[in-house]
């Protein structure tokens, strides 16, 4: 990590995240159009993240997953993406927010316009979290180390 910033400054000044997913193949592929720069980590929050996520038209924020142990919020400052969750879809505007306790919804965003999506997504970091992704053969688990994945039956990507 890079010496914390001690002063404000405008989010568009944090470079965007090197890598764009931490998915392994072939999901990762599926976060193409997706940019996140990571608000907290600049001020080297170490309990819970920010981030300044923009998707591209035709881009998504993730799988559909939802996680174990993290709580999520997210606050669109504009387009107007389409939640995605297990029991349905819901256009979110400017202005919109919406929150997962752990365990909850399995969710995610979609852009489905012709204009750029910019949302905040903020999140705890809970050591023992996990990730479940009802619709692929997928699961997430957090360490010191970051995430890694598995299959549903336990084979390593």
């Amino acid at each position: 990590m890079t010496t914390p910033v001690r002063t404000p400054l405008a989010a568009m000044d944090v470079p965007p995240r090197r890598k764009p997913s931490n998915y392994p193949a072939p999901f990762a592929e599926r976060m193409s159009g997706r940019e996140k720069r990571q608000l907290g980590d600049a001020f080297g929050l170490s309990r819970f993240g920010v981030n300044l996520t923009a998707l591209a038209p035709g881009a998504q924020s993730a799988l559909l997953h939802r996680h174990t142990r993290q709580e999520e919020f997210v606050y669109i400052l504009s387009g107007t993406p389409t939640l995605r969750t297990d029991e349905g879809e819901f256009t979110l505007g400017p202005g919109m927010c919406v929150g997962f306790p752990a365990n909850g919804l399995a969710h995610h965003l979609v852009n489905r316009t012709d204009e750029e999506v910019r949302y905040l997504e903020i999140g705890d970091r809970d050591p023992e979290d996990a990730g479940e992704y009802p619709e692929d053969d997928l699961v997430a688990r957090f360490s010191a180390q970051g995430w890694s994945f598995t299959r549903k039956d336990g084979t390593p990507w």
